[in-house]
């Protein structure tokens, strides 16, 4: 069964963003530079990237992907739906997921 592990909005500044996130919502920071970043919320995580690096998508966690590594460790894999929706897979290796 795959789960929804993340949604990714295009943000014009990603260090001003997450500022704007942390003062306004109770998330945490799993990751930031100046491309994109990664914030943890109780229910979800949220993706803040900039157009020029990463599309608009939603992440749907699986289990085993044959992708392209990411930064953080993990794996993953665009593909789109019958629609044009960008569809991240994503894996994490056991002990660099985040929850």
């Amino acid at each position: 069964m795959k789960r929804i592990d993340h949604v990714a909005i295009q943000v014009n500044n990603v260090k001003e963003s997450v500022s704007w996130y942390l003062d306004n919502f109770d998330c945490m920071i799993l990751y930031c530079d100046d491309t994109w970043a990664f914030l943890q919320f109780d229910n979800i995580k949220l993706a803040l990237v900039l157009e020029s690096e990463h599309p608009l998508h939603i992440a749907f966690k699986v289990n085993k992907i044959n992708g392209v590594e990411h930064r953080d460790g993990s794996i993953g894999k665009y593909i789109e739906d019958n629609s044009g929706n960008k569809i991240e897979l994503i894996q994490y290796e056991k002990e660099k997921e985040h929850n």
